[in-house]
């Protein structure tokens, strides 16, 4: 589908990024500008930070320089201003610190999906997906305090590495929830902090590497549908065998340590019989097979998890549906092939700053993400078909503008 250049701009930030939310985060965060008269105030700054994710190779004076028709349209720029240096925006960075983005970021992600949305639901459940992915920072002394190497000695990475993990509208590529940490600080370390997000009316996916007992009990206790790929090594004792050829299981507790106890939590299940939820959970087993790709004759087994045991025809359903989990790799791709640019580093050289350009990189993602998934209902597609590529190009071709910045004040 064509997206005309009359329906984006950084506008679109302006449209997904409310001005009272970017406020209430300043307000939040104790940042709000000390004097009146003062120099690139908070808001301008939350604003140029997510312009510098959109145009990610362009220096600061450059990026201020395209964006100021855009923060005319969002009241935060005036025609006497003068652009302002790069030491200056670096200043100003500074000051507005490392909350602030992740403040905007959560004030605005929220679910996309209407159920007009292609690819986003799975019977009355949001589907969601949740993965994680790596940063390449700048080489500097505290990035590398703060967030560390990937490997070490010969085989160190070339740059320090922040670690995201983020929760994924699957139909519409949203980012709707993320945390971000050290390289050394693993995947289910910071999805543990997203699952208590859930909401009973979402389904959430997820790869064989997200799975463990307190994972899995934290986000059950949510009330969400869950469908993960299971480990190879976990023991799936069969408890009923269902007549689309899935099967009923126990999630045993690895606490629960005495082989006597664990039988009869198994013995209960087949009973029919409840289960202690801090002790079990009874959960839904579908596998299935994928055709080798190289063609040597074997195929790989999928064994996937779920807490949706009350039908017994949805092995089908449930195993279309866990592929839709590939839609948050795509939505990483955009972020970093895209958005980024293949193969390129953040800009900022200080940990807090660092910080705040994820988020505001998220946040920008996120912006981009709501247009595409109404540009595709309005003319009643999958959010797929509408090319990121040529989106991104025409919201960064609108944004620029020509003339001179120097936001002093705006309260």
């Amino acid at each position: 589908m064509t997206v005309s250049p009359d329906q984006v701009s950084l506008g679109v930030l302006v449209a997904a990024v409310d001005r009272d939310v970017i406020d209430a985060a300043i307000a939040a965060c104790g940042v709000g500008a000390k004097r009146s008269d003062g120099k690139l105030p908070p808001r301008v700054v939350a604003v140029l930070t997510m312009a510098m994710c959109l145009f990610p190779d362009d220096d600061y004076e450059e990026v201020a320089t395209k964006v100021t028709g855009s923060l005319s349209r969002f009241g935060c720029w005036d025609a006497s201003w003068s652009v302002p240096t790069a030491s200056g925006i670096t200043q100003a960075r500074k000051r507005l610190g490392p909350v602030v983005m992740e403040q905007v970021f959560e004030g605005v992600a929220q679910a996309v999906a209407t159920s007009d949305t292609r690819g986003a639901w799975l019977r009355g459940w949001r589907l969601l997906a949740i993965d994680g992915f790596e940063v390449d920072l700048p080489d500097t002394a505290g990035n590398v305090e703060e967030f560390g190497y990937a490997g070490s000695g010969k085989h160190r990475s070339a740059y320090p590495k922040a670690r995201v993990v983020a929760l994924a509208e699957c139909g519409t590529h949203a980012f709707l929830a993320a945390r971000v940490g050290a390289y050394a600080t693993g995947e289910q370390t910071l999805a543990q902090e997203l699952y208590p997000r859930l909401l009973a009316d979402e389904l959430l996916t997820a790869d064989r590497n997200f799975y463990s007992w307190d994972a899995w009990d934290s986000a059950s206790r949510t009330g969400a549908a869950l469908l993960w790929r299971a480990p190879a090594n976990l023991a799936l004792p069969v408890v009923r065998v269902l007549s689309d050829g899935s099967y009923l299981t126990v999630l045993i507790n690895p606490k629960v340590r005495g082989a006597g106890r664990r039988r009869q939590i198994l013995d209960a299940a087949m009973a029919g019989d409840q289960i202690h939820p801090e002790e079990a959970h009874l959960v839904r087993v579908v596998e299935y097979d994928i055709p080798d790709r190289v063609g040597n004759g074997t195929g790989e087994l999928i064994v996937l998890l779920t807490n949706i045991t009350d039908s017994d025809d949805a092995a089908e359903e449930l195993a279309a549906a866990y592929h839709q989990r590939w839609e948050e790799e795509t939505a990483n791709d955009q972020l970093k092939t895209h958005l980024r640019g293949p193969g390129k580093i953040l800009r900022s050289r200080l940990p807090e700053l660092v910080h705040q350009e994820i988020w505001a990189w998220l946040t920008v993602h996120y912006a981009l993400s709501v247009l595409i998934a109404r540009a595709a209902e309005a003319a009643d597609l999958d959010p797929d078909r509408i090319s990121y590529s040529r989106v991104l190009r025409i919201a960064r071709r609108s944004a620029t503008g020509t003339a001179g910045f120097s936001p002093s004040g705006l309260d």
